[in-house]
Formats: structure tokens, sequence, C-alpha cells
């Protein structure tokens, strides 16, 4: 069964800083590239940061690069979300996605955690 656990979200300061973690099985981690997207209230989930399936390649929005740093350890199957200089506009929920596209199948592999809420407020 795959699963998708999201931790480390919380109340932070303005300014602070928060890691988040995902711990992923029931698939073969390695394969898939990982992203954290997020969702505040009232409006559409965003993407991120997305790291590729060995780890050698991050994207980042334009609204926290610099801030935030997304890593992996395959070894442990977990994916993180390191942020950094935290502003009120950052509280939402934060989901960790993984994602694979088998191209001998042409099948997509989508799957999504259940979100950690993270509210940056002083």
């Amino acid at each position: 069964q795959v699963q998708l656990v999201e931790s480390g979200g919380g109340l932070v300061q303005p300014g602070g800083s928060l890691r988040l973690s995902c711990a992923a099985s029931g698939f073969t981690f390695s394969n898939y590239a990982m992203s954290w997207y997020r969702q505040a209230l009232g409006k559409e989930r965003e993407l991120v940061a997305t790291i590729s399936s060995a780890g050698g390649s991050t994207n980042y929005a334009d609204s926290v690069k610099g801030r935030f740093t997304i890593s992996r350890d395959n070894a442990k199957n977990t994916v993180y979300l390191q942020m950094n200089s935290l502003k009120p506009e950052d509280t939402a929920v934060y989901y960790c996605n993984a994602y694979h596209f088998q191209i001998v199948t042409s099948r997509e592999y989508d799957y999504w955690g259940q979100g950690t809420q993270v509210t940056v407020s002083s």
C-alpha cells in the first residue's frame, strides 16, 4: 500500500524556520520525482519545489527561491523541505507528491500525502 506521510509542520513566527519531512512506502521511491505543493485557504494548490529521482535536479517556485531547499534521502525513502525566512504568506497546508512516468507503458503514477499545516504568524 502506497503511503506518503508528512510531518514537521506547525506554528512559527515570521523569519523562523521549519523542516518538513515526507516518509514514503509502498513503491520504489528512488524511481520517483518528488515534489512539495501547498494550498492556502481559499486558493488553488501550487507547486513549491521538485527534486528529480536521483536528487541531481531541483526546481522552485519564484516565491520561495533562496528561502526553501528540497532534498531527499533515497536510502531512507524520505524527502525534505527546509523552509527558512518564513513569511505569513507561506501559511498553507503542505503536501508531498510522488510522480513517475513509465515510458514503456506510458502509464503515470501519481501519489499524494495527507498534508501538514504550516502557519506563519506572530
